[in-house]
């Protein structure tokens, strides 16, 4: 009788995994499921900034700029306490009752296929302070099927996301691109499996640190509109090489724990029975969640990947860092558009640069539009992102913040009292 291997296992148990492929009733259902609108019910690890949330949402991407992470230094700026960084109110969720919606107006499943957030917009209006509660209602915007180089098939589709916190004001609003793709396609092309792992001297060390010793972080010294003109460098940033260490960082800052879930111990069991797919065995036979593709080099190889990969979501927040690091205390980012382009593997590292495109006032606020290159230590880009950010002015004063849409404030209002409606239903029994 011939024993099996445990690799041989693993491998055979992987390539169950990776068989799922691309079901056309899931686009269907997403094609129904186009503008409709629905209460977000689940709880995020975080629902509430609280200082010491937004302290380790900011140091787990590696920021430390004070106006995030000292609840003192805030109370000198022009918002009178700590705030959020603004990409913050990604990873903040309290459930929002509502309207339960059709089952047939859901969208598709796609179970056992990958996803990949490639990139997003934000557009904010107005900051996170601690204590705020953030609570969305979101929707699938648009879904195309399209041919990838790296897996084939795949569907293209953007989420919408509107962010509000307890008051009913909007905070901003995220539109995802995801890509889904199947795993088994992105294997058999192996577009990614030949780039080498990289290595590193002490003299390599060396510069990357003094890319790390430059970088400053502009804070009370305000950077006015009038000062700033079209072609500006807005200097380096460098993050990596990347490490498990650095994922385990980003998720005890709060991302990443829905709407699968990363549990342990029972609630790890009741959620096999809850979506056993999310599940595949590791080379242990023991089930694990798919979502290890950022850590587990092995599972990342089995999708096609020379080694696992960071959250795309991560990179948005680095471009973030970079923005904010720039423009000062007293501004506001209104805008920021990012395209993930290319993986980030282990080991890799990632240097930010930026330029500024243009400046121009509009409705009263002095705008600055930017751009801002993504590049690894082997020269490819592997993101690009355009931010517009409003600035203090020498003549006009402070920087402005966006007017909330009229309509998207009034459907904040209308999703928050029908949440209202429905609690006090549940409290009269």
């Amino acid at each position: 009788m011939t024993q099996t291997s445990s690799s041989e296992r693993t491998d055979e148990k992987f390539a169950a995994a990776t068989a799922f492929e691309i079901d056309d009733a899931d686009i269907e259902k997403d094609r129904a499921a186009l503008g409709v609108w629905s209460a977000t019910r689940h709880q995020e690890l975080l629902s509430t900034a609280t200082p010491e949330a937004i302290r380790n949402f900011a140091h787990g991407y590696g920021d430390d700029n004070p106006l995030y992470t000292d609840p003192g230094y805030g109370t000198t700026t022009r918002w009178g306490s700590q705030v959020a960084p603004q990409i913050m109110a990604a990873v903040l969720n309290a459930p929002l009752r509502g309207d339960k919606v059709p089952k047939e107006l859901r969208g598709g499943s796609y179970r056992g296929i990958h996803a990949f957030v490639s990139g997003g917009t934000w557009e904010w209006y107005r900051p996170v302070y601690p204590g705020d509660t953030l609570y969305s209602f979101s929707g699938l915007e648009s879904v195309e099927e399209k041919q990838s180089e790296f897996a084939g098939r795949s569907v293209i589709r953007i989420l919408r996301d509107v962010k509000m916190n307890q008051h009913a004001e909007v905070v901003g609003v995220y539109r995802t691109l995801v890509i889904n793709t199947e795993r088994k396609t992105a294997k058999e092309r192996g577009k990614y499996s030949n780039i080498r792992e990289p290595s590193y001297t002490k003299e390599d060390i060396e510069a990357l640190d003094a890319v790390y010793a430059a970088e400053t972080v502009r804070g009370s010294e305000p950077r006015y509109w009038e000062d700033v003109k079209a072609g500006d460098d807005m200097g380096k940033m460098a993050k990596g090489p990347l490490t498990t260490t650095d994922m385990v960082v980003f998720h005890a800052g709060g991302y990443g724990f829905v709407p699968y879930g990363l549990k342990t111990s029972r609630l790890n069991y009741k959620n096999r029975l809850r979506i056993p797919a999310f599940y595949i065995d590791n080379e242990y036979g023991v089930p694990d969640v798919a979502q290890r593709v950022h850590w587990d080099s092995e599972w990342a190889k089995a999708i096609g990947n020379p080694r696992a990969y960071d959250y795309g979501v991560l990179r948005e927040c680095w471009i973030h860092h970079f923005l904010t690091d720039w423009m000062g205390d007293g501004a506001f980012v209104v805008r920021q558009h990012d395209e993930i382009r290319k993986f980030n593997y282990q080991g890799d590292i990632q240097y930010l640069t930026g330029r500024v495109d243009g400046k121009r006032q509009e409705d009263g606020s002095t705008l600055v539009d930017l751009s801002v290159e993504v590049r690894n230590q082997r020269g490819d880009a592997t993101a690009q992102a355009e931010a517009t950010i409003s600035l203090p002015s020498r003549e006009l004063g402070a920087a402005m913040l966006p007017e909330t849409p009229r309509d998207l404030a009034r459907d904040a209002v209308r999703m928050f009292e029908r949440h209202g409606e429905l609690v006090r239903e549940d409290r009269r029994g």
